[in-house]
């Protein structure tokens, strides 16, 4: 698949890393910064990268590629919702994709037919166990004053707002035909996950 000029490719890592204990996005999977990975993957659909970060020092602390550009909090404290907010604000594209920056195993394929299926909505939304994946999922423009309205409001759950919008939701029988061990979601918030994610690279994924 190649690069889409209307997608910018949005990573939240504005996370405190409480369960691991330590900042997750600088540790070394597959050879690189954990961050720097995902930001691999992202860079084989768009061209547009931003790095949402809670301040400017956790920025300077990250070691990213000159392809990335931060993007400071405009919501600081708002969570995931204010860091999708954030993102899309400072994202070239009409559309961002957005993930978590702990999330070593995007799946391209999957990315693509999400992407695929934005005509018509505000957001693509993955579902698995009858529950939206929201940080891996695709948001419009068209959907900054319902989320900024939802923030003013404290409302921070990223689910609510999609009342306010249109939304294609991704069957899970859809996103198992591309990724039928759901990798794409696994989250390194532990050391045992992150010590599952350094065997699963090791045996090449």
């Amino acid at each position: 698949m190649g690069t889409q000029t209307d997608v910018s490719g949005i990573v939240l890592a504005g996370g405190l890393s409480r369960r691991l204990g330590r900042d997750k996005a600088v540790e070394p999977v597959g050879g690189e910064p954990l961050i720097n990975r995902v930001i691999g993957r992202l860079s084989e659909v768009t061209g547009d990268l931003v790095v949402v970060v809670n301040d400017a020092r956790r920025g300077s602390q990250l070691p990213l590629p000159d392809s990335a550009r931060l993007a400071v909090d405009l919501y600081p404290g708002a969570g995931s919702l204010g860091g999708i907010f954030t993102g899309l604000t400072s994202a070239e594209g009409e559309w961002g994709l957005v993930v978590a920056c702990d999330m070593p195993f995007l799946n391209l394929e999957l990315l693509g037919h999400m992407l695929s299926l934005r005509d018509g909505y505000d957001v693509v939304v993955p579902v698995l166990e009858g529950r939206p994946e929201p940080t891996h999922a695709a948001y419009s423009k068209e959907c900054l004053p319902h989320i900024e309205r939802r923030l003013q409001a404290k409302e921070l759950k990223i689910a609510r707002f999609f009342d306010d919008i249109r939304v294609k939701y991704v069957p899970q029988e859809d996103v198992s035909k591309l990724d039928s061990d759901y990798l794409s979601f696994m989250n390194v918030n532990t050391q045992e996950d992150l010590d599952r994610a350094l065997l699963l690279v090791g045996k090449g994924l």
